[in-house]
């Protein structure tokens, strides 16, 4: 079951626009420059209609021919079409702009997690993470179709439009420079109770979706032991502070909106009276004065609207804060270094009769790695030295807790990692290490909702029937590959589903996509004799399939079929290693341990 634990606090930024949204989405970066133009072309409509509007009405009042009034008209007429045309593509732009943000952020999510590795998985909450890259990043939707947009415009639209205020009426002008502050300390104030109540309605659904999936996956746990009654109780109660938080969150939009609405009211009319007492006493011309009344709005409108639709995504914000979060961390991960020279590759004996081993020739390992390192908090695992090579199985053994399975995650390209590392012969990528070769089967089975082949063929494009059937009896998984499981793989038993694991990874490797099996603690949940025919399996498979198996387990009867033991946890010294000198406690390597009679 996951656990219940809060999602991470998402970091707050004062910043209207987070710059690391520019960063991880390249789509934002061009949504913003054609969203400007956008707003560009609107503030010059908008000055040319209040222009246009202005000269009619005011030739009108002074009794100027019918046949001058019209152009002008039909000019103001025509900029209202043309605006109109501009809102449609500045709504389409931003409908755009969102689904490639979106989908941008999502992969790149993905791409996170997979770097930042099932370690760091384990230890998060992953329903609230599904809610974040589901429903999070769907209200992305309101954030760029009309917040984002919204910046835009009174970043360009506001100074334009107070400039030509000024030009045409330096009092007014002023007037809107003295009283437009106030909305933005208003909405400063608005906004911090905003992201306040949106942060806390926000970490509520989490913790209501998490708590819905807990109960679901422990039904039956909780049956047995008579707490489901309470269990019900607490979504209830979850489910009734969510309702809560949302109503917290309506409330504070309304109020806002009012707020600010109020301010610009009171502010365009403040203009409108000294308009009004200026045109009585002849200081100011109509032409200029309904001018400038006509932008007064306009001037003050962008602001208003930044306001009201900031509440219109805020929940948007609070996911893109979670998202970063996720980025951040994947981002701050150091890049495997290499901190030792590289040994050169050590040749492997197989069995003969006389001392256990049969010479068989110099083989480079499709796996080497010299003086591997892995830290995992505050601990320190290895350095070790570790080869795989064809037909070779690589027993990696040691207490738990020892850091076998920290291993094989750096192997994969999970956890960064010290040491030299060589795959196929080749310095290994950072991101990514060994896991282009590897085909792996984790201590949990990983399945998802599907038929057991779909499970089995996961990754390729076109499932071969035969193959899947093949791998199952191979992993001896007693199930049919047409059974369909549940979420998360509910419909089998443990044993069941860590065997269909090992067969997914059967499948991986003899579909010519890996060269080594990677099997992590794959007998944990099996009794001895099914342990002893997948031992048997993994044999066959290493001597008939041109493969390497790397096989982290801590159950003796694993050095029966093992070449080569490597011990993590060893107590006791260990002598120095050649190149250096330094003793290594901590990891020892023991050639042919418990290795195959001849």
């Amino acid at each position: 079951m996951t656990t219940d634990a809060a999602p991470a606090p998402p970091r707050e930024s004062s910043r209207p626009v987070d710059p690391r949204l520019l960063r991880y989405s390249s789509a934002s970066r061009g949504f913003l420059v054609v969203t400007a133009a956008i707003v560009l072309a609107q503030t010059g409509v908008i000055v040319g209609f209040a222009w246009l509007l202005t000269r009619a009405l005011v030739g009108a009042i002074e009794g100027e021919p019918v046949g001058q009034i019209l152009p002008l008209l039909a000019g103001a007429a025509g900029l209202a079409l043309l605006r109109g045309i501009l809102v449609f593509a500045s709504e389409r732009t931003s409908a755009i702009g969102a689904a490639r943000a979106s989908l941008q952020l999502r992969d790149q999510l993905v791409r996170a997690v997979e770097r930042l590795g099932p370690g760091w998985l384990a230890q998060r909450n992953s329903t609230s993470l599904a809610v974040t890259a589901g429903h999070g990043l769907e209200a992305l939707d309101a954030y760029f179709g009309r917040y984002l947009p919204q910046l835009v415009a009174t970043a360009i639209t506001m100074p334009i439009l107070i400039l030509a205020m000024l030009i045409a009426d330096p009092i007014s002008g002023v007037t809107v420079i003295v009283t437009i502050p106030l909305i933005p300390i208003f909405m400063v104030l608005i906004g911090l109770a905003t992201r306040t109540v949106q942060n806390r309605q926000y970490a509520t659904l989490h913790r209501l979706a998490t708590r819905f999936s807990d109960t679901v996956a422990g039904l039956g746990t909780l049956k047995v032991f008579g707490r489901q009654h309470r269990a019900a109780h607490s979504i209830e109660t979850v489910t009734r502070d969510y309702k809560t938080e949302t109503m917290s969150v309506l409330r504070v939009s309304f109020l806002s909106g009012f707020a600010l609405e109020f301010l610009a009211s009171i502010s365009v009319a403040l203009i409108a009276v000294t308009i009004g007492f200026r045109l009585i006493d002849g200081e100011l011309s109509l032409l200029v004065g309904l001018f400038v009344l006509l932008l007064a709005p306009e001037a003050y409108l962008p602001l208003r609207q930044v306001g009201v639709q900031f509440h219109a995504a805020a929940e948007g914000v609070a996911a893109t804060d979670e998202i970063f979060h996720v980025l951040d961390a994947a981002s701050a991960l150091r890049p495997a270094t290499v901190s030792a020279p590289l040994h050169p590759p050590r040749t492997h004996t197989e069995n003969d009769e006389s001392t256990g081993t049969r010479e068989s020739g110099a083989r480079e390992p499709l796996i080497s790695a010299r003086r591997l390192g892995v830290q995992r908090g505050e601990r320190a695992i290895g350095p070790i030295d570790l080869d795989v090579s064809v037909g070779e199985i690589v027993l990696l053994e040691g207490p738990s807790g020892a850091g076998k399975s920290s291993v094989l995650a750096a192997l994969l390209g999970f956890v960064p990692f010290t040491g030299g590392l060589l795959v196929g012969g080749r310095d290994a990528d950072p991101d990514a290490a060994a896991r282009g070769i590897l085909s792996w089967a984790g201590q949990r089975p990983g399945l998802m909702s599907g038929t057991v082949a779909e499970n089995v063929a996961l990754g390729a494009e076109t499932a071969d029937a035969a193959l899947v059937e093949r791998c199952l009896a191979d992993a001896h998984a007693d199930v049919p590959g047409t059974l369909r499981l549940g979420a998360t793989g509910s419909g089998i038993s443990g044993g069941q589903a860590q065997r269909v694991a090992v067969a997914r990874a059967l499948y991986r490797l003899r579909s010519g996509r890996a060269r080594v099996l990677a099997l992590d603690e794959p007998s944990s949940a099996l009794d001895s004799v099914t342990e002893a025919a997948l031992w048997a399996s993994l044999r066959r498979v290493a001597d008939a399939e041109a493969a390497g198996v790397l096989l982290v387990s801590h159950r003796p009867s694993a050095r029966a079929i093992a070449d080569r033991t490597v011990r993590l946890g060893v107590p006791g010294p260990v002598p120095p290693t050649p190149d250096d000198g330094v003793p290594d406690a901590t990891a020892s390597v023991s050639p042919d341990a418990g290795g195959r009679s001849g």
